[in-house]
């Protein structure tokens, strides 16, 4: 069966990258995808939050934007998937084309500009699996048009409470002109505190930063999270710098870079998170994860848990229970006898 969806993965890659990804979720709809356990090793089992996830291991947004297929995901063996990033009125996002696969970099260009159906096609897809397992979070965003930004986070809250396990407050997307600039100071100590005031109950709200912060707007971000109360930070979405690209196909193109080329930059600021939380926030790793090794080190740089995406598009859906077991194997190898032991081990912070 493996073999098969190696196959499918390959001649999906001949297709345009977004025919390509419309065909994958009519298939998972279908009931098409892998299935893979995603418990079992008491190793890589992960209480955060207030949740339990089978492993550290998920789905990051971007792929099942409308929510339509978070079971099928969690069947094949992520511990956690991310449905998002959704907006409060659907729009058509960017112009197509607007993804483009790098694959001598094992990397995707796109600048999709939150193109989604609207929170009420969501919630009524998430209303339908109530009661189902599995930890699923919402990566909410504000509309192109809306003036009042965080209004539009406001709003997410309030309609996916108690249908999300978390939220994402996702202001680093770089396809949403002015999105970025609410992670300046001032707009980022509003947003938070409107955001975390519309909870009625103690779902956690995540903040996703970008991964082309200078030091000092990092700081910054570090210091507004500690103050608020957030419950936790992901690092990295895409990025818009081209480091490592020496040309090719499609390298020119512009939009969020995510894969292998994001992996390091995105590390080096999650451990500069570590930092400068001084290991109380709980970090997501996200970028270029596309083995266990690559996981284990984003753990190592202070990361709790990780998201991936990209990597899926070039290795296919076997790809996640590999992570899992290779992840477990460095856990052994370094003598962990738990992933949270792993946790910022190259990052020390004062206790």
């Amino acid at each position: 069966m493996s073999a098969l969806y190696t196959i499918a993965s390959s001649a999906l890659r001949l297709l345009e990258p977004e025919t390509a990804h419309k065909l994958t979720l009519t298939g998972l709809r279908l009931g098409l995808g892998p299935r893979a356990k995603a418990g079992g090793d008491a190793r890589l089992a992960t209480s955060l939050f207030g949740l339990d996830f089978p492993n550290p291991i998920g789905l990051a947004a971007g792929f099942d934007k409308d929510g339509e297929v978070p079971d099928a995901m969690l069947k094949a063996g992520f511990g956690f998937a991310e449905a998002g990033t959704t907006t409060p009125l659907a729009q058509p996002g960017n112009p197509r084309p607007r993804i483009f696969r790098l694959p001598a970099y094992g990397a995707v260009i796109n600048r999709l500009g939150f193109n989604n159906k609207g929170h009420d096609a969501m919630a009524a897809r998430l209303e339908a699996r109530k009661g189902k397992p599995g930890i699923l979070g919402v990566n909410i965003g504000a509309n192109k048009d809306t003036e009042d930004k965080a209004a539009d986070y406001v709003k997410g809250i309030a309609r996916f409470e108690g249908q999300a396990d978390y939220f994402t407050v996702n202001i680093s997307s770089p396809n949403t002109p002015g999105l970025r600039a609410l992670q300046s100071r001032a707009a980022l100590e509003d947003l938070i505190t409107r955001v975390l005031a519309a909870r009625k109950t103690k779902t956690p709200v995540l903040l996703k930063i970008a991964p082309d912060l200078i030091d000092d707007e990092l700081a910054d971000i570090a210091s507004v999270c500690l103050k608020s109360g957030i419950d936790g930070i992901i690092v990295s979405n895409t990025t818009i710098a081209r480091e490592g690209l020496v040309g090719g196909p499609n390298a020119g193109e512009t939009g969020g870079l995510s894969g292998k080329p994001l992996f390091e930059p995105s590390t080096k600021v999650l451990a500069r998170m570590r930092e400068l939380t001084r290991g109380e926030i709980p970090l997501i790793g996200v970028g270029g994860i596309a083995s266990g090794e690559d996981a284990y080190k984003k753990i190592r740089a202070g990361a709790s848990l990780v998201q991936l995406y990209t990597a899926m598009i070039y290795q296919g859906p076997g790809l996640v229970p590999r992570i899992a077991r290779e992840l477990s194997a460095c856990l052994a190898r370094d003598g962990y006898a738990h992933v949270s032991e792993a946790v910022g081990a190259d990052v020390p912070v004062a206790e």
